[in-house]
């Protein structure tokens, strides 16, 4: 810690020189006055723009370089000189570059001088793919994002998982205007990609509200801390004051299911008599409905699985085909409340802050209890609680799972500049809770209470008095539980300085304090007592609790033009937190232009690390899971810090940590042509996962379950591959213009590097904390390789847009399928279409059709040698094997454990939108 305070005190020491104040006027090159045009002080963030007369004032040092840049104009540089006014004339041909916001802590550069890989999607690309949350209109824009629906819902059908280069949600940073936004409360336990990780909630973030998105695709925690691995996705927010919108929405499948409405309201307005700040807000509510696919379920099968008479089974299954199952995309509504602002309190300082609440309801349902696995020979009172059948008999019940999402971020901040000094100090709190419901369910178990006739009424046994024994549950049982939820909070202060040493040499530096807070929410009594509700069991009261920690960082960035077309760049971090101690990093990047900038090479190494989350340190708890050929068994999620932690010699988690290596190229031939590359190459340390599921040993504090998991410190990874991403657009056809865009990711290796690291108590056992399932989890349950080509053409008051997205093969190794087999899903390219017209100049149409030519997933089974060969070659087989892995086939298109792509049909999707 001293060495961190001295680092921190270095950092933050100073100097200043002396300022002048710069006026004058822009105009065209036939004289026009040109209103909004944007003066920065070369290297830095301070700027001003143009009045309405063309006239623009900024506080500068005299040997500055101003920068005025303009939509459509070429960009000129002009020195101060020590001159107090400068009037510029600009000349059209070219197109404003923009400024990007992450990438580095010194100062904001362009997109054409960055060193490292960044992609900018602005607002209007993101509403042109029709997908209705912010994370899907994602996955149809950058093929290195991938984000699905899980098969089986419960809790994470609140949020779903995502990941950037199949490094799971946990190792990508979320920022909104460049501060860090608060991770779930949601730990992603299933057996499903994600599995034992958590991210932030970026499904909540109202499209409306992005002026546009950065992603920079590159391992940042130098710059950022932790979970930047993968690389940052920094969310813009809209700060126009003279704008604004309101737009409804509405969709259905091609099904004729999952009926969407919404409507969105985006405004803005100025603040002060001189407009000199600004306030824009956005409204957005939206329902949703279920979009059911069950599939047809196999009668053989579940007469196994559930040790059911096989003529009973058929019975059932012959009026109800799907056996009443439900599963698909689940009934959401969802309210968005985000506003962001600024105030120029002067020429060189200003406040700004935004803030966002997000509510979100989703009803799912739990697999349903047929009447052969839920019987009322061993549980009579069944035909009372569930008469669901047409006259009243008992045909089995399906749980329901309803969950209740408060999100919400908020971030408070100042800026100034002083002698050449920029300064940022800002404090950002936020937070996510998610509270759960369980109806149409019971407890199902055997739990009795000691009781006693009272009859001296003093709430005390006397002598004589006799006891006996109350049943609690099963015919006494409620049919709806409180199980509990999870909490999680963070507090966040940072204090940012850079500053333009000279026109070569910029600096920036800084420190942050972060505070985090995770609770397990305990359930009531019913819900977890004996094995709890049926479906879901509630949080017991010794795994609930409320945890906390805390880090201190600081950071020093230093980039350097050698020369006009040379830059390098160099970040070291220094973090300390109280839970596992201390964790230094660095970056360095560079990137070279030549032959008049068309050309860029860049280059970047790194090195990275990721913290354990409070999640994965605390967590504890009974959980359901589908066990091939075994039905739903009850298993025990282990705390890394819990009693049960230390009898099984747990060792205590510690943080990832990684190498990140980026060669890249960039090309800008004109205005209209330009392309980059990059080669990606990610190692990571003593990755932490979420065990497979082990065979408890035999000990009474593990007594009741089928099987273990917990979370270890227990493989190394190596990642690598290859992005790419080219434009050429505005090419003049008839009266319009056309462009097109492809991009790709193709993913080169993605293994585990070395042995797993097993616990102790697994020696001599057979079993491994990692197995077939996990490593297809994670290494090959994502895309290797993901293409989108998109064609847009303008003519008139129409715009249209066609893209293909190509999600190649991916393999899994669901849990009980056969040693000798895997399954892959087969690419597929999935097609959207949208038109847009401006029946005005303040109201558009807009159509979108996804999923055009309604492809859905499908897999098969591949042999993996000639004992594989034997089994496809034996129909008997490929039906037992496809039953273990599909529950007996209700979940035959996407299989229990895995999803190539969320698609349930075509979806078509009608917005209008009208212009304040």
């Amino acid at each position: 810690m001293k060495q961190l305070t001295l680092i921190l005190f270095t950092l933050l020491t100073s100097v200043g020189f002396a300022q002048q104040t710069v006026t004058g006027t822009v105009k065209d090159a036939d004289g026009e006055l040109l209103p909004g045009v944007n003066i920065i002080e070369k290297g830095t963030s301070n700027g001003a723009t143009t009045d309405f007369d063309g006239k623009y004032s900024i506080e500068v040092p005299a040997d500055a370089v101003l920068v005025f840049s303009y939509v459509g104009f070429t960009s000129k540089e002009v020195p101060v000189g020590g001159k107090s006014t400068i009037n510029v004339t600009m000349d059209s041909g070219a197109q404003l570059e923009e400024v990007l916001l992450v990438g580095s802590r010194a100062l904001p550069r362009s997109n054409t001088t960055s060193s490292l890989p960044i992609d900018v999607l602005p607002a209007k690309e993101l509403a042109s793919t029709g997908q209705l949350t912010f994370d899907k209109a994602l996955q149809y824009k950058i093929p290195s994002f991938n984000t699905v629906q899980t098969p089986v819902n419960d809790a994470t059908s609140l949020l779903d998982p995502y990941e950037i280069r199949n490094m799971g949600p946990s190792r990508t940073l979320i920022l909104i205007n460049g501060k860090r936004k608060n991770l779930s409360s949601l730990l992603y336990t299933q057996t499903s990609p994600g599995r034992g990780e958590t991210g932030s909630d970026i499904s909540a973030i109202p499209t409306d509200a992005i002026k546009r998105v950065e992603i920079l695709r590159d391992g940042a925690s130098a710059q950022y801390g932790s979970d930047a691995i993968a690389g940052v996705m920094n969310i813009i927010l809209k700060d126009n004051d003279d704008e604004g919108s309101v737009t409804l929405r509405t969709g259905i499948t091609s099904e004729g299911d999952g009926e969407t409405i919404g409507v969105s309201l985006n405004n803005g307005t100025s603040i002060g008599n001189e407009n000199n700040g600004f306030f824009n807000y956005t409204i957005d509510f939206s329902k949703t409905n279920l979009a059911n696919r069950p599939g047809t379920v196999d009668a053989e099968g579940e007469a196994i699985d559930f040790e059911a008479d096989i003529a009973d089974v058929r019975d059932f299954l012959n009026k109800y085909p799907d056996a009443n199952n439900i599963n698909g995309s689940p009934e959401n509504a969802v309210a968005k409340f985000l506003v962001n602002g600024g105030y120029d309190l002067n020429k060189a300082s200003s406040i700004y802050m935004n803030a966002a609440y997000v509510y979100k309801k989703v009803n799912s349902f739990a697999n349903y209890r047929t009447p052969y696995w839920r019987t009322v020979a061993d549980h009579p009172y069944l035909a009372d609680f569930f008469p669901n059948g047409d006259n009243g008999e008992y045909i089995g019940y399906a749980p329901t799972f309803e969950g209740d999402l408060n999100d919400y971020n908020a971030s408070l901040g100042f800026k100034t500049k002083k002698n050449g000094w920029n300064y940022d100090i800002s404090y950002t709190t936020g937070g996510n809770s998610q509270a759960y419901t369980v109806n149409n369910s019971h407890n199902r178990f055997a739990v009795f209470e000691a009781s006693f006739n009272d009859a001296n009424g003093n709430g005390q046994a006397d002598p004589g008095e006799e006891f006996e024994a109350v049943e609690l549950y099963r015919e006494n049982s409620p049919i709806s539980f409180d199980p509990g939820g999870t909490k999680f909070s963070h507090h966040v202060g940072n204090i940012d300085i850079a500053k333009l040493l000279s026109d070569k040499v910029s600096i920036g530096f800084g420190a942050e304090f972060r505070n985090e807070t995770f609770e397990i929410v305990e359930g009531d009594k019913a819900s977890w007592d004996g094995g709890g509700a049926d479906s879901f069991a509630g949080n017991r009261p010794e795994n609930s609790g409320k945890f906390n920690r805390y880090n201190f960082g600081g950071y020093f960035d230093i980039a350097y033009d050698i020369t006009e077309d040379f830059l390098i760049n160099g970040t070291v971090r220094l973090e300390d937190y109280s839970d596992f101690g201390e964790a230094f990093v660095w970056k360095v990047s560079s990137r070279y232009k030549f032959l008049e900038d068309k050309i860029t090479l860049r280059a970047s190494a790194s090195t990275g690390f990721r913290a354990p989350t409070l999640h994965q340190i605390y967590t504890q708890k009974a959980q359901y899971s589908f066990v091939p050929g075994e039905g739903i068994q009850v298993g025990g999620l282990v705390s890394n810090v819990s009693p049960q932690a230390r009898l099984l010699k747990l060792p205590k988690l510690d943080a990832e940590e990684s190498f990140n290596v980026t060669v890249g190229l960039g090309v800008k031939l004109n205005s209209k042509i330009n392309f980059t590359i990059d080669y990606y190459n990610i190692q990571v340390e003593d990755r932490i996962v979420l065990s497979t599921e082990v065979a408890p040993p035999a000990n009474d504090a593990f007594e009741g379950l089928n099987d273990l998991s917990f979370f270890v410190n227990a493989i190394d990874t190596r990642t690598s591959g290859i992005d790419f991403v080219a434009n050429y657009k505005n090419i003049e056809l008839g009266s319009g213009e056309l462009g097109f865009s492809l991009s790709g990711n193709y993913t080169i290796e993605n293994e585990r590097d070395g042995d797993v690291k097993e616990p102790s108590f697994l020696n001599g056992t057979g079993q491994s904390v990692v197995n077939e399932t996990q490593e297809a989890l994670f290494f090959t349950s994502r895309p290797r390789t993901k293409w989108i080509l998109g064609a847009t053409y303008e003519i008139g008051k129409f715009d249209f847009s066609l893209n293909n997205t190509y999600f190649g093969k991916t393999t899994f190794r669901q849990q009980g399928l056969d040693e000798n087999l895997s399954t892959e899903f087969i690419p597929k390219v999935v097609t959207d279409l949208g038109i847009g017209f401006d029946a005005t100049e303040k109201f558009t149409i807009s159509l979108n059709v996804n999923n055009i030519l309604d492809v859905l997933p499908e897999w098969e089974f591949v042999s993996l040698n000639s004992a594989g060969d034997a089994i496809l070659n034996d129909p008997a087989q490929v039906k037992t094997q496809s039953n273990l892995i599909t529950f007996n086939q209700r979940y035959s298109q996407m299989t229990y454990d895995g999803y190539h792509f969320s698609q349930l049909g075509a979806m078509f999707t009608l917005s209008l939108n009208y212009e304040l």
